[in-house]
C-alpha cells in the first residue's frame, strides 16, 4: 500500500506542472506570433498574448508566403508534406509487415542470415548512404517526384524487427487451425496476422508518419522545384528569404501549421498507439 503524503504529493504535482509549462511556452510564444503583425513582432517586448491578425496571417502563409520571396504560400508544401509522410509510413509498414511474415513462417535456406542483413541496415542511415541513394534516384528519373521523396526512405529494418516480435508472440496452434481449415498462408496473413496487429500497426504508423513528416535533408537534397517542396524546409526557406528581417509572424505561422497534422494523428489514434506499445497478450 502506498502512503499519502501529501508534501509529496504536493512536490510530484508541481514538478509536473512545470515540466508541461517548460515544455507548452514555446508553442504558445509560436501562436501569439501567429497572431500578431510584422511589425509588432520586431518591438521590445515580446509580446505574449494574441493579437488580431490571426486570419490575415493565416490567409498569407497558405496563399501568398512571405513577401518579396519566392515562395507562393505553403498550402501545396503541406500537401506534399502529408503524401510523403503517408507513402513513407503506409510504405514501411506494408514491407514490413510481408518481410516479417516471410522471416516468422516461411523455411528457406539462409532465412536468418536475411533477417540480420535488415537488422544491420539500423546501422546505416539515410545520412550516411545519401550520396548513391541520390545517384540511384536521378538515374532513375524520380527527382523532383513523390516517389523519389519516398522511396528511399521505406525500408524499415526497425518495423520488421517489431513485427517479427509480435508474430513470434502468436500460438502456432492458430497457424495449425488455419490448415485444417484450408487457409492459404496470405489468407492466415489477411485473415489472422493483420487484426491481431493491428495496435501495433497503429503504434508503428504515429511514428512513422511523424518520422516522415519531419524529413528535412532528402527532400533538400531532390528537390529543385519548388511544387514539390515540403513544408519543413519552407520554415528554413522563409528564414532566408531575401535582404530583409524576417516576417515572424508568417514564419511562426507556418510553423503552427506544420505542427498541426502529427498533432492531429497523435490525438485520434492515441489509444491504440499506447496499446500497441505496451499490449503483451494475444
Amino acid at each position: 500500500m502506498i502512503e499519502n503524503r501529501p508534501f509529496i504529493t504536493f512536490l510530484s504535482h508541481a514538478v509536473l506542472i512545470l515540466g508541461i509549462a517548460i515544455i507548452a511556452f514555446p508553442i504558445w510564444i509560436t501562436f501569439v506570433a501567429a497572431t500578431h503583425d510584422a511589425v509588432r513582432m520586431v518591438q521590445v517586448p515580446l509580446p505574449l498574448l494574441p493579437g488580431d491578425q490571426f486570419f490575415a496571417n493565416l490567409d498569407q502563409a497558405l496563399n501568398k508566403g512571405i513577401s518579396g520571396g519566392s515562395n507562393s504560400g505553403v498550402g501545396m508544401m503541406i500537401f506534399n508534406s502529408l503524401v510523403m509522410a503517408l507513402m513513407i509510413a503506409i510504405g514501411k509498414i506494408a514491407i514490413s509487415l510481408l518481410s516479417a511474415f516471410a522471416i516468422v513462417y516461411f523455411r528457406f535456406p539462409f532465412r536468418m542470415g536475411f533477417f540480420w542483413m535488415i537488422f544491420i541496415t539500423l546501422m546505416l542511415p539515410v545520412e550516411v548512404r545519401i550520396i548513391p541513394t541520390f545517384e540511384v534516384v536521378a538515374n532513375l528519373n524520380m527527382l523532383n517526384s513523390y516517389w523519389g521523396l519516398s522511396i528511399p526512405l521505406i525500408a524499415s529494418a526497425t518495423a520488421t524487427f517489431m513485427f517479427r516480435q509480435t508474430f513470434l508472440t502468436i500460438p502456432d496452434e492458430l497457424l495449425e487451425a488455419a490448415r485444417i481449415d484450408g487457409a492459404g498462408a496470405m489468407r492466415f496473413f489477411f485473415d489472422i496476422l493483420l487484426p491481431m496487429s493491428r495496435t501495433n500497426i497503429a503504434a508503428l504508423f504515429v511514428i512513422l508518419f511523424i518520422y516522415g513528416w519531419n524529413q528535412y535533408l532528402w527532400p533538400l537534397l531532390i528537390t529543385t522545384d519548388q511544387s514539390m517542396f515540403t513544408v519543413v524546409m519552407s520554415i528554413k526557406q522563409m528564414l532566408e528569404t531575401a535582404e530583409q528581417a524576417p516576417e515572424w509572424n508568417i514564419i511562426m505561422m507556418t510553423t503552427l501549421l506544420a505542427m498541426l497534422p502529427p498533432v492531429v494523428v497523435v490525438v485520434f489514434m492515441q489509444k491504440l498507439f499506447v496499446k500497441g506499445l505496451t499490449e503483451t497478450e494475444k
